[in-house]
């Protein structure tokens, strides 16, 4: 075992409480970022229901949401990192709570939905203004603008916290990174369901508005960008970066990661994430259950599915991170090369239990188990990674290059899985993403022991 050392000053009792104080608003608020992103998701059957969607209209949404995201993770990093994490996440705030009242503001020109009998629809839904392609249209466009302002999250929260945690501490925050995230899929795949049955539809977009705008107040009061500016100077977080002048120079961050090829390889890496997280467990799941096992979701097959992936991938961010931590000395590509075969061997078990029709809970399990391998992987690459190879200065350009690769590859999963999947069934959408995870083993597999700077645990 490798043992971690992390400074004196980064253990004081003080610095940790404010340091505490400064995650919990954002991690709560880059939840509620989740919660505003995966309501469609959670809630495409009930959309499907009302306005009368076929699977090609859910996937123009699947598709365009991660693809704007994808480009806007991008091209917003640099922004991020020049004008400060809280700043970006003010920003991007805003815009979520806006696009999520638009959308359900927009919903009310159904009067009367869609009627479906066994997963055909009978009677078109009948609207008060418009037709069925110009609404589709216009809800388009406000969730492609909601993933535009989504992108500052992941910037804001990576931004951030690279100025708060050494890099010996940094694949344990990302397993905290990783409940975050679950936490917000509970949100949404949980909470959001049951806002929609219990006040209407309208509501699983107005009720995370809510709550994003709450958590906003907080963050403009209580959240600082780093420990300088809450009064705690001098920490070296470990991860290269000279901040002795910490004003950031936009070509000096663009160098920084576009023209490293580890930065690079991490990034192909996370697009293999996208293609087994987008497929199954962040994306179609809900609508699986629905036509598989006729399965809602405020049924109970479906909400320990929804909590289970949540849990399970809390513990794999957590068993993750720690192990990189403590027995990897810092390095994450050994327990993502473990994550992507965990990947591997959850699918083939999911195939296999609808194969020989084990029935919805044991499917339940084997989404769960998939999650924890999932999340763990996914919280070291963008949790962890994007701060030790981005370091200070360009976390969020790093952030942004590993999670744009990961959501310009999603944006192609709608499409081959409308044109190429679906038409087979619903265990060859099981099958599907199986060579992306082992093509992401073997990429990360070359960086075995690669640590920031070039150093080595040899």
């Amino acid at each position: 075992m490798i043992e971690a050392v992390i400074p004196a000053n980064f253990r004081e009792p003080a610095y940790r409480v404010r340091r505490f104080q400064n995650w919990i608003i954002i991690g709560f608020l880059y939840s509620l970022f989740y919660m505003t992103r995966y309501n469609f998701a959670a809630n495409a059957p009930t959309l499907q229901q009302v306005f009368g969607w076929t699977k090609s209209d859910l996937g123009v949404f699947e598709t365009l949401l991660p693809l704007v995201y994808g480009l806007a993770v991008v091209l917003n990093g640099p922004i991020a990192d020049k004008i400060g994490g809280k700043k970006a996440f003010l920003i991007g705030s805003v815009g979520v709570i806006l696009m999520n009242f638009i959308f359900g503001l927009i919903g009310f020109a159904v009067i009367e939905p869609s009627v479906w009998q066994d997963s055909q629809l009978i009677k078109p839904s009948v609207l008060a203004w418009g037709d069925k392609k110009l609404l589709l249209v216009l809800l388009a466009i406000c969730w492609s603008l909601n993933g535009y302002f989504q992108a500052f999250g992941a910037l804001s929260i990576v931004k951030i916290n690279a100025q708060w945690f050494h890099i010996r501490e940094r694949g344990t925050f990302a397993a905290i990174f990783g409940i975050l995230i679950r936490f917000g899929l509970i949100l949404a795949f949980s909470g959001t369901p049951l806002f929609a049955y219990w006040f209407g539809w309208q509501w699983a977009f107005w009720g995370p508005a809510v709550l994003t705008t709450i958590v906003f107040i907080l963050t403009i009061f209580f959240v600082k960008d780093s420990p300088k500016e809450a009064g705690y100077e001098g920490r070296d977080t470990g991860d290269g970066d000279d901040m002795s002048n910490e004003k950031v120079k936009l070509k000096e961050v663009l160098i920084k990661v576009f023209a490293s090829p580890v930065m690079w390889m991490i990034g192909v890496s996370s697009m293999m994430i996208g293609f087994v997280r987008r497929s199954v467990v962040d994306a179609w799941y809900p609508l699986y259950f629905k036509e598989v096992y006729g399965v809602s979701t405020i049924d109970t097959a479906y909400q320990i599915t929804a909590w289970g992936i949540a849990i399970l991938g809390i513990l794999g961010g957590f068993a993750f991170g720690i192990t990189s931590d403590r027995i990897y000395g810092g390095r994450r590509a050994p327990v993502i090369v473990f994550g992507f075969i965990g990947m591997v061997i959850s699918l083939l078990l999911f195939f296999l239990s609808d194969f020989f029709k084990f029935g919805p809970y044991f499917a339940s399990a084997l989404i769960m188990l998939l999650s924890f391998f999932v999340n763990g992987a996914h919280g070291m690459v963008g949790g962890a990674a994007s701060m030790d190879f981005g370091g200070r200065k360009a976390a969020a350009t790093a952030a942004g290059l590993i999670d744009g690769f990961q959501y310009l590859t999603s944006a192609l999963n709608p499409f081959f899985l409308s044109a190429f999947i679906f038409p087979l069934g619903w265990q060859a959408w099981q099958l599907w993403p199986i060579p992306f995870a082992i093509i992401g083993a073997l990429v990360m597999s070359r960086l075995w022991n690669v640590l920031p700077k070039g150093r080595s645990t040899h």
